[in-house]
């Protein structure tokens, strides 16, 4: 039966950290026993990991194309690595599954944590030879000894919550819908499988259940990830986030979002992309591109709401809070880090390594999906994400006691949200010049719009004078830049749509009300059907005012 991830991203370490991969050119069952054993005391909880015979190594990474086995050999092993099994104090029995990859028969060997630890294996494959605990040291596999052997010794009967059985749940709460969607998002050979064998075989093979086969219970990652509602079992398993309207804290609306937690994650994401991220263009007078950036960067955002996600207890009944204020972004969730990762290391600037994982399912399993990044990428990647936008550096925070997790994300400082908000005096005085100018140009033209439009093409003569000069200063001041580009796109009339979506905007009546009605009741811009203002064909074009006010923005 297929294993459920995707062969090609397992060999490449894109989905599973090459310390957890070990690659063998040929059937060496000394070296095999101690990394079945290493991997089967998980003494980081990480997961355990993959052995993949028929592909040689360099330095840890694989070279391909494989070596490959024979095809007459594969049963051969299949059989020997039963026989290494057995070699294990307690017993433990790895997945194993042909493959072919790029031509070549491989073998690979999924060897989860073992809920026995700790495991000993023969340190030769002679007879009346020395057990020993064998643990993972980097890439390799070694003897846990001295400090390495009592954290061992600790583990004795501990599982990471993740990987327990829940009690409240029983196998007919995991959906195979959900279960499907994931397999076939990830790519897994299992995939076509899970059409036709039975459904406990299914939930086994994928780690997601344990217990006597007639009495099979879900693991709490199972849970989590397929189950429709996991909050019936796992109190408060849900992500709430509060919107905050100013930064009083009094007037805000909260959202719940409920569901498989990979799911939830994605809703939140969807939220902050199509309701809180704007792209601000940034007008440089010294030369002709613009600045680009947003108020706050997705890739931030993604990484510290799965950081939360991923890393979060599940044993307590507290929800991870995000708050969304005007100018920042909190994420909190419970416990703290996992040490000796403490406040102090947070405020490091470099990245960090955890020797332990809270979740190592959940982990594995937002890894397939490509929701999360390999260990410990996850500030550096957040800090550089922040600065390449310009905005503050991010803040990561916990109490001595690690109770909590906060990170915070700052908003990129930037000109005001919205033109009703440019301060009234010099707003005022920018309305005053420009209606003394087009009233001019309209006198000259005798109200004849062309030819006062004409007129604005000599009109730089008098925009050198004090009052142009400090409309220019206003301008660049103290006017949103989608004010100005709003301006900028209008050389003929336009949908609300086409302007909204030419500035990176949605087209809701929010945006209508913070970036159109304003331009409109200042009078530099107009309707085109203004008797009827939500007649399908209507369209925005520039007025006289707002000729001049593109023109003094183009000076």
């Amino acid at each position: 039966m297929a294993l459920p991830i995707n062969i090609n991203d397992l060999v490449n370490g894109q989905s599973i950290e090459w310390e957890r991969l070990e690659f063998k050119q040929g059937w060496n069952p000394e070296e095999i026993v101690h990394t079945m054993c290493a991997f089967a005391n998980d003494i980081n909880n990480w997961g355990g990991g993959y052995i993949i015979v028929g592909i040689a190594e360099k330095d840890g990474r694989p070279i391909l194309p494989p070596v490959g086995l024979a095809p007459e050999s594969l049963d051969r092993i299949q059989g020997a690595v039963l026989t290494l099994a057995y070699q294990l104090l307690p017993n433990y029995f790895p997945l194993i599954q042909p493959y072919v990859l790029q031509g070549q028969h491989i073998l690979v060997l999924w060897c989860p944590a073992g809920d026995n630890r700790p495991y000993t294996a023969p340190i030769t494959q002679g007879k009346g030879a020395q057990r020993y605990p064998y643990i993972r040291f980097g890439s390799r596999s070694i003897i846990a000894k001295e400090d390495n052997l009592r954290r061992l010794q600790e583990l004795t009967a501990r599982i990471p919550f993740d990987d327990r059985i829940n009690g409240k749940a029983t196998i007919d709460d995991l959906d195979l819908g959900l279960i499907q969607a994931f397999l076939q998002e990830v790519k897994s050979d299992l995939y076509e499988e899970s059409k036709q064998i039975p459904f406990a075989d299914l939930c086994l093979n994928m780690k997601i259940v344990n217990g006597p086969k007639e009495a099979l219970r879900p693991l709490n990652v199972g849970i989590l990830f397929f189950s429709r509602n996991p909050e019936k079992f796992l109190e408060r398993s849900w992500i709430e986030l509060v919107v905050h309207k100013d930064k009083t804290g009094n007037n805000f609306t909260e959202k719940y979002f409920k569901g498989p937690i990979h799911h939830q994650l994605r809703a939140v994401l969807d939220y902050f992309k199509n309701n809180v991220i704007e792209q601000v263009v940034g007008k440089v007078s010294y030369k002709a591109e613009a600045n680009r950036y947003f108020n706050f960067p997705y890739v931030a955002i993604e990484e510290a709401l799965s950081n939360a996600v991923y890393h979060k207890s599940y044993e307590m009944d507290k929800p991870i809070e995000v708050q969304l204020w005007p100018d920042r972004i909190e994420i909190l969730s419970f416990p703290g880090p996992v040490p000796p990762v403490d406040a102090q290391i947070l405020r490091q600037n470099q990245r960090i390594v955890a020797r332990d994982y809270r979740n190592r399912r959940i982990g594995d399993l937002l890894k397939e999906l490509h929701l999360t990044e390999g260990r410990g990428t996850g500030f550096p990647t957040i800090r550089n994400a922040m600065k390449e936008n310009g905005a503050p550096e991010p803040i990561f925070e916990t109490d001595g006691q690690s109770t909590y997790f906060l990170s915070v994300l700052l908003a990129k400082e930037q000109k005001i949200d919205a033109i009703e908000a440019v301060h009234f005096t010099n707003l005022e005085e920018l309305s005053y010049f420009l209606n003394t100018l087009s009233n001019q140009a309209s006198d000259q033209a005798k109200t004849s719009d062309s030819k006062g439009l004409e007129i604005l093409n000599t009109w730089n003569d008098q925009a050198g004078n004090q009052a142009g000069n400090q409309a220019v200063q206003i301008i660049e001041n103290d006017l949103n830049d989608k004010v100005l580009a709003i301006l900028n796109i209008l050389d003929e009339p336009k949908k609300r749509v086409e302007i909204l979506e030419n500035i990176g905007l949605s087209n809701q009546t929010k945006n209508r009300e913070k970036y159109l009605d304003p331009l409109v009741k200042l009078g530099w811009i107009e309707m085109t059907i203004p008797e009827k203002p939500t007649h399908q064909d209507q369209k925005y074009k520039r007025t006289i005012q707002g000729e001049l006010l593109h023109k003094l923005i183009l000076r």
